[in-house]
């Protein structure tokens, strides 16, 4: 055995962490703008819900 490392992965651990976080935080935006459009999606039908029960 050589004590070198892996060739399959010769990246840095750096640019390992880097590309963990930039891949994360894409997934992460990601949920947030689904999160977002679903609350504006309930909030127009639960305006619309509103102003029904009011007349």
């Amino acid at each position: 055995m050589s004590g070198k490392t892996d060739p399959k992965s010769p990246r840095k651990p750096d640019q390992d962490r880097e590309a963990r976080l930039k891949a994360a935080l894409k997934a992460n935006l990601q949920r947030r703008k689904r999160q977002a459009r679903g609350r504006a999606a309930s909030d127009d039908r639960s305006d619309t819900g509103d102003a029904q029960d009011k007349e």
